[in-house]
């Protein structure tokens, strides 16, 4: 290991430590870390903004845009009344729907877009039930993460492992879709008993809720069409962008555009409602883990996991998916996917082994494996960040506590997954 390894690991480290402990914003802590970095020449500016990967930024800001004109129209509150009804006001019910449909949707969609559709219903729903919105929060977002690791387009490690491995959508629904099915679940209910005691609402507040007319909570219907007409056209183009030729995040600020030209509302009214921290926190995470990347540090690791298991297949194929899930508890689990995939080809190529299972647990792990940290997933990030503007603190403490035993079970449930029906 260099000079510039060992400088751009330590960087990495008290960046992480600033974040973990919260002793200053993790915004700055994370910018001072990509400043470290240029200042003491370890990068040039044109590194810095190459490791930024726009298309996230890009749909995080579309999104935020898109979702803030949809509040406007009473949609989250309409949502939310409708949802307490059809639970009859029962919050260890709600968590449970709630968890569930956000796990679904995050299959389809990204996980990030999923949560800010996601987090103003529940914040709607908690007030009405006199809560805090942290205990549906918390399922919401771990489901996120759960539920885009079973299909192609859920997750984008899922996107990278099925286009060099020549994986379809089917592929993935098949191997994955029943593991997950069953983490979901375990999931869901262990967080629901973890909140046990903070989740009671009293009979007289559940009648007021079911006496609500969830009509009422539409203000502005003309605004409504508008605003649920873009937003299906950009859940179709994230659906075909990629036969369209188009980056995510040209979908997600096209149709942002497109909502802020026909609704009528001051840009400068919506722009404030951008979460900016959360968007400078990643672009300097991205510049810490670009580093790592381009020194040499994450190759070096997958290369160490793979020397390790010296080509057995079982070894290898928990090896991969604990190494993965650990590390992408605390790095992004991008540009490790991109480097563990030439590796696991090598390994197919050399050894001569059948290499499909191991796909499948680079997969779990990368995807599952954001759970354990509150950054180890953009939907983590972007969530702290807005329950933090809403006066609703998540500290990293907080988030690993929950999290990252919920991680462990996972990876524990995937270990049985694969030794029963993978590596054989």
């Amino acid at each position: 290991m260099n000079t510039i390894q060992l400088i751009s690991i330590a960087v990495f480290l008290i960046t992480f430590v600033l974040i973990v402990t919260e002793k200053i914003n993790r915004t700055v802590a994370a910018m001072i870390g990509a400043m470290v970095l240029l200042i003491i020449r370890i990068i040039d500016q044109g590194n810095a903004t190459e490791f930024i990967d726009y298309t996230t930024v890009g749909v995080l800001v579309g999104m935020m845009i898109v979702v803030a004109i949809i509040k406007r129209t009473g949609l989250f509150q309409y949502l939310a009344i409708k949802a307490a009804k059809m639970v009859k006001g029962d919050p260890m019910k709600i968590i449970i729907l709630f968890g569930i449909m956000t796990a679904v949707l995050s299959a389809f969609l990204d996980n990030v877009t999923t949560i800010l559709l996601m987090i103003p219903v529940t914040l709607v729903i908690s007030k009405l039930l006199k809560l805090s919105p942290i205990p549906f929060i918390m399922s919401e977002v771990l489901a996120s993460n759960i539920g885009g690791t079973a299909t192609l387009i859920g997750d984008p490690p899922n996107i990278m492992i099925g286009s060099e491995a020549g994986l379809g959508f089917m592929d993935f629904i098949i191997n994955l879709t029943p593991p997950i099915i069953v983490i979901l679940i375990v999931s869901v209910y262990i967080i629901r008993a973890i909140y046990k005691k903070e989740l009671h609402v009293e009979d007289e507040l559940k009648r007021y809720i079911m006496e609500l007319d969830e009509k009422t909570a539409i203000v502005d219907r003309k605004l409504l069409v508008k605003s649920l007409t873009v937003l299906f056209l950009i859940i179709l183009g994230f659906f075909l962008h990629e036969h369209l030729g188009y980056e995510s995040s040209t979908v997600a600020l096209s149709g942002a555009t497109i909502l802020l030209l026909i609704s009528g509302i001051e840009i400068d009214e919506i722009l404030v409602e951008v979460e900016w921290p959360t968007i400078f926190f990643f672009i300097s995470l991205f510049i810490i883990v670009g580093t790592l990347e381009k020194v040499g540090v994450i190759e070096m690791l997958a290369k160490l996991v793979i020397e390790f298991t010296k080509g057995n297949l079982i070894f290898t194929g928990l090896v991969i998916l604990w190494a993965s899930a650990i590390l992408s508890a605390f790095l992004d689990n991008i540009p490790f996917v991109a480097t563990m995939i030439p590796l696991i080809k090598g390994l197919g190529a050399i050894g001569g082994i059948n290499i499909t299972p191991l796909w499948w647990a680079l997969s779990l792990g990368a995807c599952l494996g954001g759970n354990g940290t509150l950054i180890g997933a953009s939907a983590n990030v972007v969530t702290a960040g807005i329950m933090e503007k809403e006066g609703y603190k998540i500290t990293f403490k907080d988030f690993t506590k929950i999290g990252f035993p919920l991680m462990i079970i996972s990876i524990i449930i995937s270990t049985v997954y694969l030794l029963l029906f993978q590596l054989r």
